[in-house]
């Protein structure tokens, strides 16, 4: 595990200190993520059978961009500038704008969506060894339309991974906690900190879709 091109990129990032605690409890997903589980580079970020990344969880990309930096995907230099006038860097990100961002997302509700989208594209084209992962809000879920892509995922089986980073900020709640609202899913819960659990959870152990709920000390949504 190597941190030392993360923590230079990290402690660049200004000017987004609202979403600060949001970003922060997503940083150890993505390192991961980057680091040991997806299948693109930035060499690789327009081949057609890479794995898809989605941030639906948009407002708080600080750590996105500093993973994404640390990997070489943009220089760490725009870090310095994040969320100035002209900068690529938006406190929303996008995807016109940003290697190896896959969507512009912020509005929360859409990624996972867009996530089933992405995987029945993927398989309608052939690619059966490429994975679609999303990382969603635990507050995120109370939006309906999550609901209905976490049924139609099941019944498609889909080669799907959706990591749900919890934090207990969700207004509603749900009988059963989050595992509740993805029956017929692979269900992990692991600690949001834990690499080596993270690493585990995201490797597909049946052909259906996969949840990695990663549990976090509630400092913001």
């Amino acid at each position: 595990m190597r941190t030392d091109r993360l923590a230079p990129a990290l402690r660049r990032i200004t000017g987004d200190e609202k979403h600060a605690p949001s970003a922060h409890s997503t940083l150890d997903v993505l390192w991961v993520l980057y680091d040991r589980v997806l299948r693109v580079t930035p060499q690789t970020i327009d081949a057609p059978d890479r794995d898809r990344f989605l941030l639906s969880k948009g407002h708080g990309p600080a750590a996105y961009y500093a993973v994404l930096a640390a990997k070489g995907f943009f220089p760490e230099e725009w870090l310095d500038d994040l969320g100035g006038w002209d900068s690529p860097l938006g406190h929303h990100p996008d995807r016109v704008r940003i290697p190896g961002v896959e969507i512009g997302t912020g509005s929360l509700g859409h990624g996972l969506g867009l996530g089933v989208g992405v995987a029945l594209g993927l398989r309608a084209q052939g690619y059966t060894g490429t994975r679609t992962f999303v990382l969603l809000g635990d507050a995120e879920l109370d939006e309906g339309s999550n609901h209905e892509a976490i049924a139609y995922a099941a019944a498609t089986r889909l080669p799907l991974s959706a990591i749900v980073v919890d934090n207990q900020s969700s207004t509603h709640g749900w009988p059963g906690g989050i595992p509740a609202r993805f029956p017929n899913w692979d269900v992990s819960v692991v600690d949001g900190h834990d690499r080596d659990r993270l690493e585990l959870a995201l490797t597909p152990r049946h052909d259906r879709p996969n949840l990695v709920v990663a549990t976090v000390e509630k400092k913001g949504s």
